[in-house]
């Protein structure tokens, strides 16, 4: 994709990125009855610097599918509250046990366990709350809140995270590392274009070919995940690198090998692209992502 691609999309990421740092803004200024740790713990999280890739998917989603960017703000804001509990949770000492996170410390280094554990508990009824409140007309609520409680529950995210602690150690195949990954990582991406299609009233066709492109992308984002793992930087990446390889995970280099990890994530975002062709011009803006995501590891 040409140069001139990257710098227009990262204009529009950088200026949709502060709508949506805003909408978190007020969305985390919780009521009175919130311990006041626990909602700057809350807010520590949510509002810390970073690329919002799943919100940003959340409103590209929508826009293709001839959608507003106010409209799908909600849902965009839920899907990184969601992610925000999860990464909160991960880095858990019973999990990860990670004290970096997007160059700071995380969430229970900079307070404590117990608070770290209540902030991502409340953040995810945080998302399902602005959703049933502010996504309209409320049968688009309930069937986004619905979609978003799979991707992130027990047979998706959740359920991912579990088999990825459990494969610690242990030989595995492509396969399982496919399996875990389409769930740890890849189900959060897809319905984030999923919940900004629906807040567009997409049709069929259309959500299809999300579909299509965000299985890929989700994919593709792990791999470049693992990749940097390997040979990135702390400075760069903003946590702790070479952790998998600790701790015995299950990896696409790993499995793969560098070279052949490349190559798979290149096909991968190429097969994304090529699902979009239905939104004909809509489309530059999430094949300029799909090819973001690539670059991350180079």
């Amino acid at each position: 994709m040409a140069q001139a691609s990257y710098t227009s999309f990262g204009h529009y990421a950088s200026r949709v990125r502060d709508d949506v740092n805003a909408a978190l803004d007020l969305y985390s200024q919780l009521a009175e009855g919130c311990p006041d740790r626990l909602r700057k713990a809350i807010r520590y999280s949510l509002l810390s610097p970073g690329k919002r890739l799943r919100p940003l998917l959340v409103i590209l989603g929508a826009e293709a599918c001839g959608g507003k960017l106010s409209t799908a703000m909600p849902a965009a804001c839920a899907v990184e509250m969601v992610h925000a509990y999860s990464l909160i949770h991960d880095d858990l000492p019973a999990m990860d046990d990670d004290d970096l996170r997007r160059g700071r410390p995380t969430c229970h280094k900079a307070f404590d366990e117990p608070t770290a554990i209540l902030a991502g508990d409340a953040l995810l009824t945080l998302a399902f709350e602005v959703i049933a409140k502010e996504i309209k007309p409320s049968e688009v609520a309930a069937a986004c809140c619905s979609s978003l409680a799979g991707a992130a529950g027990a047979c998706s995210m959740v359920g991912g995270q579990a088999d990825d602690i459990l494969s610690e150690g242990i030989v595995g195949g492509i396969e399982m590392l496919d399996s875990i990954h389409r769930r740890k990582t890849g189900a959060m991406i897809l319905v984030s274009l999923q919940l900004g299609a629906m807040t567009a009233n997409a049709n069929r066709a259309q959500l299809q070919s999300l579909q299509q492109y965000g299985s890929r992308l989700g994919l593709a984002f792990q791999i470049t995940d693992d990749l940097l793992d390997v040979r990135g930087s702390e400075a760069d990446v903003g946590k702790r690198v070479g952790k998998d390889s600790q701790h015995g995970k299950l990896t696409f280099p790993g499995l793969l090998g560098v070279d052949e990890s490349v190559k798979r994530a290149e096909q991968l975002i190429d097969e994304a692209c090529g699902a979009l062709a239905i939104f004909e011009e809509k489309s530059g803006d999430l094949e300029s992502l799909a090819r973001y995501v690539l670059e991350r590891n180079r």
